[in-house]
């Protein structure tokens, strides 16, 4: 398999590039799955339940000051 891509590069030098990115990208995605897999950062499945009630979850709200808000849901 290799020496067909080292044959098809020396025979066409405009195809270099083509199989540099392709590689870069196999491997970039190798590495992401490799990631994904050893250090998942999903240990919090429901992180909604750990939320207080005066907790900003909005990046951004108007006219909203969650330090006056109550809770007005039940404990899980």
């Amino acid at each position: 398999m290799l020496c067909h891509i080292v044959c098809q590069a020396k025979k066409h030098p405009s195809l270099i590039p083509l199989f540099v990115f392709n590689g870069a990208g196999g491997g970039g995605a190798a590495l992401y799955l490799l990631r994904l897999a050893l250090f998942n950062p999903d240990n919090n499945p429901e992180p909604w339940n750990k939320l207080g009630p005066n907790d900003q979850y909005k990046f951004y709200s108007v006219n909203v000051d969650y330090s006056k808000l109550k809770k007005e849901r039940p404990d899980f």
